[in-house]
């Protein structure tokens, strides 16, 4: 029976795992969340490093030791904890359930090893409910934890799941915006008119790729506040930017970019800053990304494809090609410096937020696999993982800039009009 909102139900000990790529405001989460529960008098523990001490550890391994592999969180971490920069308990890409590759999995006790590690690794130290951070594979995580503990015994122990969204590439679905998303625009954005004023003194181009794997809407927040004078995400490959077989076509992009440059000096300009999400380099043809390196889910190590720099040295020719004339075109990968900024001030008040949700969620409401979310008026809402994750494939569902939305056409109308643009 699910208790009065004024009676909270007792947890004696709450585990915050944090994972992925750091966040601004990701103190803010952790703080509001350790906070609350421990004015209700509950035990916290952050986990350090994400998954890291959970997984692959042996069937009789030592417990988990305080200060080595968890923290126990005190009213001292606390203090100015909300708007500090980085992580308190720290994080990595760590993942229990990477064996898992869909519904069928969670009954092979092969591929559920780190799973029933994980959990294993949990009810040890008396944790009664977890409460994770993350992006969309940390919500994948979270659910197959949730799933795995359905397929148990019913006298087995278990942990309860709340999950809280987090990404500053704010490409998830079920909430609005994701706490982290201001700030890392905000930050790129000013480094973006930086460059702008650059490129006016010395009559050049930046050719600026922003983080942003599979969505543009960073991208797009950027190009709006840095002023830029053309954006492209993923969700632009389409038309004459798109081959056959849905792949980027590298020389109808070239020649996009080209033919800005000379509509901006047709029109007395010959200065510019162009944004791309990085994203767009996982679009092209396999023939243009053989041998780049790959993290451990396939995808491309941006680290080692500098896609700015490569494309800004085609416009550059492409120019030179139509004109006869040279132009100077600098690529840039911007992003990562922002995901240990100081957080925005809306920023800190979205990730306390959802902090304190975490908290209602499971002492209030008694809920179990659900992610915390706002709407409105920072209004709490709780969105089951049945609507956020494939049934069958168990992968979470991406959120894209709807072409043609406002947002859409926001950055789209902002930017300069190409003659081929209604």
């Amino acid at each position: 029976m699910t208790p009065p909102s004024n009676q909270p139900s007792a947890l004696q000990r709450v585990a915050i795992v944090f994972s992925g790529g750091p966040a601004p405001a990701a103190n803010a989460v952790i703080g509001a969340i350790a906070s609350a529960f421990r004015r209700s008098g509950s035990d916290v523990i952050g986990l350090l490093q994400g998954y890291a001490h959970l997984c692959d550890r042996p069937p009789n391994a030592a417990p988990l030791q305080a200060g080595t592999h968890f923290r126990v969180i005190s009213d001292e971490d606390l203090r100015g904890l909300r708007n500090s920069r980085g992580v308190l308990i720290g994080t990595s890409r760590a993942n229990p359930g990477r064996g898992i590759r869909d519904r069928a999995d969670l009954d092979d006790p092969e591929k559920t090893v780190g799973l029933r590690s994980a959990l294993q690794a949990l009810t040890e130290l008396g944790v009664e409910a977890l409460i994770s951070i993350g992006g969309d594979g940390t919500l994948r995580t979270a659910n197959l934890l949730y799933e795995f503990q359905r397929r148990l015994p019913a006298s087995a122990a278990r942990v309860r799941i709340v999950h809280v969204p987090k990404t500053i590439d704010n490409d998830y679905g079920g909430i609005d915006f994701t706490f982290g998303f201001f700030t890392a625009v905000d930050v790129i954005a000013k480094e973006l008119l930086n460059l702008r004023a650059d490129a006016i003194a010395t009559q050049s181009y930046y050719l600026v790729s922003t983080m942003g794997r599979r969505t543009g809407w960073l991208a797009y927040g950027v190009a709006v506040a840095g002023e830029a004078h053309l954006v492209l995400g993923v969700e632009d490959v389409q038309g004459a930017l798109r081959t056959a077989d849905g792949k980027l076509d590298l020389t109808a992009l070239t020649d996009r970019l080209a033919e800005l440059i000379v509509t901006r000096e047709s029109r007395g300009k010959r200065y510019g800053v162009i944004v791309l999400a990085e994203g767009l380099s996982e679009l092209l043809p396999e023939q243009d990304i053989a041998g780049i390196a790959r993290d451990e889910h396939g995808h491309i190590s941006f680290a080692n494809l500098d896609f700015g720099r490569l494309l800004a040295q085609r416009v550059a020719a492409r120019y030179a090609q139509q004109t006869g004339k040279h132009i100077k075109v600098t690529g840039m990968q911007l992003g990562y410096e922002s995901r240990c900024a100081a957080p925005h001030a809306f920023d800190v008040l979205l990730g306390s937020e959802l902090g304190l949700g975490a908290h209602r969620a499971l002492t209030e409401a008694d809920l179990d696999g659900v992610m915390v979310s706002v709407s409105g008026q920072m209004a709490l809402r709780y969105v089951p993982f049945s609507k956020l994750v494939d049934p069958q494939s168990l992968s979470t569902k991406v959120r894209f800039i709807e072409p043609g939305s406002d947002f859409h056409r926001l950055a789209q109308q902002l930017g300069t009009r190409l003659p081929d643009m209604k």
